[in-house]
């Protein structure tokens, strides 16, 4: 893992996933239901392996630590490896200044033990606190148990290609050299005294395919083996054997891949997979397996790096992300985020059907900075306090509201919020919800989330305030509920200081459903009950049904939002007898299709007027009235005219046009070919610059993109009433989000 400004990144954008699962579950048997007592090599056998197990959707919280030969240097990041033998680069300048030149002083001095240029003994070598060092598993695994996590575990091979355990198939290995310890087995040893679940890291699939590419190359078989250097054949079966051994020796519960598993031979992908679930088996445990590509994705869990969804999303995710700012391992001068930062942007990932694994860096002879410390602690104490409101909970049906957007896919830095931002979650019961909200917001708190015309609110038993301590709570009055939402009286002050404060509410039975923004709702039990997902704006065959939580045949009540519809099917891919459904329906049972829908579409209602709003300005699409054909789109403050109102028309291939009420005209992208464009509009020809992609971007925003020039259209920021509509690369400028609004 490890991002780096020399990496090749992989960005996934929340929009990849079409669904958002807010369904229940209860506490599972340590091995899941329904799935293969034995696992053949093949993706037809692997994807039917359980990839989210129960306890993993109740832990939440993980931790794990770069932390090996490359923490020595102390100097740029993880990657000092790679760019110490990058001509020009800072890394390789440092190197010759502090080392002398890579040439001669190698990478793997770091690992046997070398003097640098001023006499010092340079070497990955640790010593255990019991003799005389400062390295204390125990130590380690107590503060992860301090911090709230119920995960955690090693980085246990980067990729440099050292292995921090004793390797059969690997010479260079934290017992044959550097510090003579079996580092995996004493972390496993510590981490699973302390009852957490542990989780190994392997990076080494890069080690091979690209890593080293300014290395010279190597005439020892040996240091070929380190430095990533052997025939594609014998490098890709050590792979699959450093893997092999992690699984035999540690017995991970979670085994997490970094990057460029694409490009390991597929087979040695299917032969680890299949080797992994059946010692599992054997074990009688559910574990997990992650992914940032290279994997199916049914049976693993995709990992987001340094970030996360925009919007809730299914199948159930994680993230890695790290405590500082500036690099993954320990530098001199490393920089960190706040511990608002980090906390907010855990509730958030939680809030929207995620995990997070969160890095530290120690330092190379196992000491622990107290900075990262006091982050680690920082999260502990919210949770310790208000662990009811995070572990074991599942996602509700909105995430949160607010005005601090956070993620948007891999690669977003953790943001704190505000007294304005809440995250929801609630119990596996479904009938309490955990609003909780990011900042003090003082003594009444409105969540217009929970208005009067998007749910009722009737079998509300109480609201309270949970108590600094854990199973403490303050009474506070009734709420009151209106079309600006539900009203919260709070103490006129804070009764006590915390990063984030958690409202709880308690139904007398299932906590009714909310009707969606945007999308629809489906529910697998009549009158917006039992299991249920949010469905956004496109094309749900019975696999994206299946990944968000509801089984094909299993729809018994659904509700589309305020100017969409849902076309339902009987038949995979959208094939067989459709029914359309543009309103509520509590009881599918009543028109017969109750059970007998397995795929769908959720569409903008061709019939509908939408007021096209940007997120930035808060201006509407403008036809600009009877105007010439070619007229440039422009934005006008809302006033209820025609000349703001669009209809979203489906034509072939998931694409739409938007026709305006006024002149009839379409959208048009003009061939645009350079951002700054303008948009116009034309008679419809049924030309594809007259066709747009719209793309869910969370909550109930949307980009616009035309089919021909790929540009998004962009409201230009905070402009006067008046300006035209531009179009731009799609980027994470609010500029280019839009809402659409049924008039």
């Amino acid at each position: 893992m490890s991002s780096s400004i020399n990496r090749r990144q992989f960005v996934t954008s929340a929009t990849c996933v079409a669904a958002a699962a807010v369904a229940g579950g209860v506490f599972g048997a340590d091995v899941a239901e329904g799935a293969p007592s034995t696992y053949t090599p093949d993706w037809d056998s692997l994807d039917q392996h359980p990839p989210a197990p129960e306890w993993f959707k109740d832990a939440k919280f993980g931790i794990y630590f770069h932390w090996g030969t490359f923490s020595v240097p102390a100097f740029d990041n993880e990657w000092y490896p790679r760019g110490m033998y990058q001509a020009g680069s800072a890394p390789n300048k440092h190197h010759i200044a502090t080392y002398g030149r890579p040439s001669a002083w190698p990478y793997h001095h770091f690992i046997n033990g070398a003097k640098d240029l001023a006499g010092n003994t340079v070497k990955f070598a640790p010593k255990l606190k019991s003799a005389g060092g400062k390295f204390d598993p125990d130590e380690w695994a107590q503060l992860f148990v301090d911090a709230g996590a119920k995960f955690a575990g090693p980085v246990a091979e980067h990729h440099d290609g050292f292995s921090m355990w004793d390797s059969q198939v690997n010479e260079w290995n934290s017992v044959n050299k550097g510090p003579g310890l079996d580092l995996l087995r004493l972390f496993s040893t510590a981490i699973r005294a302390k009852k957490l679940k542990l989780l190994v890291a392997m990076h080494h699939a890069y080690n091979f395919t690209g890593f080293y590419e300014f290395a010279p190359a190597q005439t020892d078989d040996s240091l070929k083996k380190l430095y990533g250097q052997l025939d594609p054949a014998a490098a890709n079966q050590l792979w699959f054997d450093k893997l092999k051994e992690v699984v035999d020796r540690a017995r991970p519960d979670i085994l997490w891949q970094d990057f460029n598993l694409d490009a390991v031979d597929e087979k040695q992908r299917l032969n680890f997979l299949a080797y992994y679930y059946n010692q599992a088996g054997s074990w009688g445990r559910e574990v997990v397996a992650t992914y940032k590509d290279g994997l199916n994705g049914k049976g693993e869990v995709f990992d987001y790096e340094r970030g996360g969804p925009a919007d809730l999303t299914t199948p159930y995710w994680l993230t890695d992300d790290s405590i500082s700012s500036s690099s993954w391992c320990y530098t001199q001068g490393i920089g960190y985020y706040s511990i608002r930062q980090m906390l907010h942007s855990f509730l958030d990932r939680v809030s929207k059907n995620g995990n997070m694994l969160l890095n530290i860096a120690p330092m190379a002879d196992g000491t622990i900075p107290q900075q990262q410390k006091d982050i680690l602690l920082g999260m502990g104490d919210h949770l310790k306090r208000f662990g009811e409101s995070v572990y074991s909970t599942r996602a509700w049906t909105a995430y949160g509201e607010g005005p601090t957007k956070m993620g948007g896919g891999s690669f977003t830095k953790p943001t704190a919020g505000t007294a304005q931002d809440i995250r929801f979650t609630r119990n596996k019961a479904g009938n309490v919800l955990y609003a909780t909200v990011l900042g003090w917001p003082g003594s009444s708190l409105t969540i217009k989330t929970l208005s009067s015309d998007r749910i009722n609110l009737s079998s509300l038993t109480s609201v309270k305030l949970l108590g600094t301590t854990a199973g403490t709570y303050i009474d506070l009055p009734k709420p009151v509920q209106s079309a600006s939402g539900l009203t919260v009286t709070l103490p006129s002050s804070a009764p006590y200081g915390a990063n984030a404060y958690v409202l709880k509410l308690d139904f007398s039975g299932t906590i009714p459903g909310l009707r969606p923004l945007a999308g629809a709702v489906a529910f697998t039990d009549v009158h917006y009950t039992g299991n249920a997902a949010v469905l956004t704006v496109g094309d749900h065959t019975a696999d994206g049904l299946t990944a968000a939580g509801l089984r094909p045949d299993t729809l018994s009540s659904l509700r589309p939002a305020p100017g969409y519809q849902v076309v339902g099917y009987s038949g995979d891919n959208f094939t067989g007898t459709s029914w359309t459904f543009t309103a509520d329906n509590p009881d599918l049972r009543v028109t017969g299709n109750n059970d007998q829908i397995t795929s769908l579409k959720v569409q903008f209602a061709p019939a509908a007027y939408f007021r096209i709003t940007n997120a930035t300005n808060g201006l509407a699409l403008d036809s600009g009235g009877d105007v010439a054909s070619g007229s440039h789109l422009k934005q006008w403050t809302w006033d209820g005219s025609s000349n703001l109102q669009w209809h979203a028309e489906a034509v072939e291939g998931g694409y739409y046009r938007l026709v305006n009420r006024t002149n009839g005209m379409v959208a048009d992208g003009w061939g645009a070919t350079t951002d700054g464009s303008a948009a116009r509009q034309a008679a419809w020809n049924g030309g594809p610059n007259q066709q747009w992609t719209i793309t869910h971007r969370g909550g109930d925003r949307y980009s616009i993109a035309n089919r021909t020039t790929g540009l998004v259209l962009d409201g230009g920021g905070n402009v006067d009433s008046g300006s035209s509509t531009k179009q731009w690369t799609y980027g994470s400028s609010t500029n280019l989000l839009w809402t659409f609004t049924a008039q």
